[in-house]
């Protein structure tokens, strides 16, 4: 049995350690909140990468370099004279007995749908109580999400006021729509590639398409990052089966023209759809 206090008083103690002014790391010393934000950032997508892998034992060291994060930040800020990490349990034990009134008090939720929303009217008493004065729907979305993120959230919380598609049929539609305004504007940018309007209406344009791409998802239960990250992983799969491909032929694949590489893609798909002899019995 492990001691949960002794292990987080060990983690305190060495970061207290390696930010000591005197004896501490010189790396560490020269950190500050937006230089280690972005370390924070992707020790998250490490956690991510590893549960979307199955691998709990990756798992396990990247949630500590996770933690090691937060433990970062409450240092840097004690130091301040802002808060310490106990000040941060505290808020987070606070927030999750506070937006869970139907566990921690004698509140009566019928399903997640109904603790979702009553999450939200507790968020939005929250910010009112600080003095937030933004009453929207939308209030409270982080601007620092990833863009596609941000947009599944605002989709959401807009469905939660009645504004939303009945199902995926007319989003499809409005993917299609999406769609032929981007090939119009393409066209426009062939047509005058120095024109930085039609140059902006593109982008406009590929942006309102990824948005309905990414309600089409939300539609169909599927998680975007989900989905996106097995589209990455396939592509990556099958460009270094060609690149092997193109070696074990003892040619080099970026040396080959377009043709040729496209005809090792094909190599490729025909070897993953291909069952093999042990399914063929």
């Amino acid at each position: 049995m492990h001691d949960t206090n002794a292990g987080m008083t060990r983690l305190l103690e060495v970061m207290a350690r390696l930010r000591d002014p005197q004896t501490g790391c010189p790396w560490d010393l020269q950190q500050d909140f937006s230089t280690i934000a972005p370390y924070t950032i992707e020790e998250a997508y490490e956690v991510a990468d590893a549960i979307d892998r199955g691998d709990l034992p990756g798992l396990c060291d990247e949630l500590g370099d996770l933690l090691l994060q937060v433990v970062f930040h409450a240092r840097m800020a004690q130091e301040q004279g802002a808060f310490a990490f106990d000040d941060v349990v505290a808020a987070i034990v606070g927030k999750m007995v506070r937006r869970h009134p139907h566990v921690f008090a004698q509140a009566q939720l019928d399903g997640a749908g109904a603790v979702a929303r009553n999450w939200d009217a507790i968020k939005r008493a929250e910010r009112a109580e600080a003095g937030d004065p933004d009453r929207s729907a939308l209030a409270g979305i982080a601007r620092g999400l990833p863009e596609w993120q941000r947009a599944i959230k605002l989709q959401n919380r807009a469905a939660r006021t009645g504004f939303d598609w009945p199902g995926p049929a007319p989003v499809l539609d409005k993917l299609q729509e999406e769609l032929d305004e981007v090939r119009v504007e393409f066209d426009a940018v062939a047509a005058a590639p120095d024109d930085a309007a039609a140059r902006d209406r593109l982008e406009a344009e590929l942006g309102d398409l990824l948005f309905v791409a990414a309600n089409l998802a939300r539609h169909a239960k599927v998680d975007v990052g989900s989905a996106l990250r097995r589209a990455n992983h396939k592509f990556e799969r099958r460009f270094r089966a060609m690149e092997a491909l193109a070696e074990a032929d003892d040619v080099t694949f970026a040396d080959l023209p377009l043709a040729v590489q496209e005809a090792y893609w094909a190599r490729v798909k025909r070897g993953e759809d291909w069952p093999g002899p042990d399914a063929a019995g």
